[in-house]
């Protein structure tokens, strides 16, 4: 878990980081286009920082994708006002490959140090504790799929483009796998599994489970340690939703559980799959938001250019058993397993997510369809992809959004997940999103690519 000697020295009013090598230590928090942003602040000065935070601009709520600052939100709409970073105790590392560093996420809030509405970690908690107070749990965990290419290469050139999933796939990163291993661990990372993944030079870790604030505070610190990772090896790592034409994207698949009294409800019962009545009204919840669910979860260009029938990604609005192409993948669980491993994917989830708020969107409509009772239809196990467009209307199966207007049509006409971003979040989320897609208008298809390959 944490680096508890790290932790510990935080706290010393000495500072007592410096002895330990510390140079630096940096707050991150993620922006409305799942890029992460940080502040570095001396080790001498982190208990002052730790007390009063440091000061950061309002307008990262309205920074477009390419940083490009909006001012079509009216309450963000000049450059004035200041609000703070704080780090939150408790959850500092010392990044096993950046030495002297310190790794810490952070929350935004007022000058005052009042809660600020646009804080994305926060509109997470709120849902948590909203699950909480109905007594539910969540655990989540991540897949992470990402694309090596050598340091000096630009375009984004595989690192490797044989066979996949093989062992000869990884002994061509060799040094790289094995200083990410050792690096997860030092930072505090549990993963399942690593291996090299279907696309040329693409590989994926998976991310244990976790309560969900921490599961996005660690999908962020992954992120960084694969960047060091790389970097010290030569290479440059690209979590873009696609990062090269033709091929196979990056996705990062989001795996949630509900329990209540420590049983999981997506087992144990006599509804689909062995789902629980409220586990499968957790499922239904999911699906009736989908759409606005996604706008949320994959919502840059590049995710709309890698949602495609076909490739696994999720591309119509549907759940099935164990069927990769679904949307929503229930992954039930079995004799070896046992109950707990039963869990929901969502396929289309990507790095272009900010981490926070798609989990809370995810939990919203999850809450939702508990609350509402909801009962699914039954699962699909073929890919309606290949179905004509009457034989997907008849089962009720709709394309998802494949445009940013459609996108923010959905979030924006979803009561659910509005609120629980809360209407100032979403219309910033809104502005920004209307800004990519401005910028990309004159653009052919792999110039948007290329403009995305990096950003992550």
């Amino acid at each position: 878990m944490l680096d508890q000697a790290i932790a510990g020295a935080a706290q010393d009013e000495a500072g007592g980081l410096g002895p330990l090598g510390v140079a630096g230590v940096t707050i991150v928090w993620a922006d409305n286009n799942g890029i992460p942003r940080s502040r570095t602040v001396p080790a001498a000065a982190f208990d002052a920082v730790a007390e009063r935070g440091v000061g950061v601009t309002p307008l990262f709520a309205v920074f477009d994708s390419h940083d490009g600052i909006c001012f079509g939100h009216a309450p963000l709409g000049t450059p004035s006002g200041d609000i703070r970073l704080v780090p939150v105790a408790g959850r500092m590392v010392r990044l096993a490959g950046q030495p002297g560093f310190a790794w810490v996420p952070g929350r935004q809030v007022a000058a005052d140090g009042s809660p600020w509405p646009y804080d994305q970690r926060g509109a997470l908690e709120r849902q948590v504790e909203r699950a909480a107070a109905l007594g539910l749990e969540f655990l989540a965990g991540y897949e992470i799929e990402f694309h090596l290419s050598r340091a000096d290469d630009g375009e984004g050139r595989p690192v490797y483009d044989g066979p996949s999933y093989g062992p000869a796939k990884l002994l061509a990163v060799d040094g790289f796998a094995e200083q990410l291993l050792r690096d997860l661990q030092g930072n505090g990372v549990p993963i399942g599994q690593f291996h090299g993944e279907y696309g040329p030079g693409q590989f994926e870790l998976s991310l244990a489970p976790a309560d969900p604030v921490t599961a996005a505070d660690r999908q962020l610190l992954a992120r960084q340690t694969i960047h060091a990772a790389a970097r010290a090896h030569g290479l440059r790592a690209s979590f873009a939703p696609l990062v090269t034409p033709g091929q196979v994207g990056n996705g990062w698949h989001l795996h949630t559980s509900v329990s209540r009294a420590g049983v999981n409800l997506l087992s144990g019962g006599d509804g689909p799959a062995g789902t629980t009545a409220e586990g499968a009204a957790y499922l239904a919840g999911l699906l009736r938001d989908l759409h606005a669910v996604v706008a949320v979860t994959a919502p840059s260009l590049s995710s709309l250019q890698r949602l495609r029938p076909g490739y696994w990604c999720g591309a119509y609005a549907f759940w099935g058993v164990e069927n990769r192409e679904a949307a929503l993948r229930l992954v039930p669980t079995t004799p070896l397993l046992g109950p707990g491993h039963a869990n929901v994917e969502l396929k289309p989830s990507d790095a272009a997510a900010n981490p926070y708020l798609a989990l809370a969107a995810v939990i919203a409509a999850g809450l939702g369809g508990i609350e509402d009772a909801l009962t699914p239809p039954a699962p699909v196990q073929e890919n309606p992809g290949e179905w004509s467009e009457a034989r997907r209307a008849e089962h009720g199966i709709r394309r998802l959004p494949s445009t940013v207007e459609q996108q923010l049509g959905a979030l924006l006409g979803n009561g659910r997940i509005r609120a629980a971003l809360g209407e100032e979040l979403t219309d910033a989320f809104r502005v920004v999103r209307l800004s990519d897609a401005a910028r990309a208008a004159d653009l052919d298809p792999d110039e948007v690519i290329r403009r995305y390959r990096w950003l992550y």
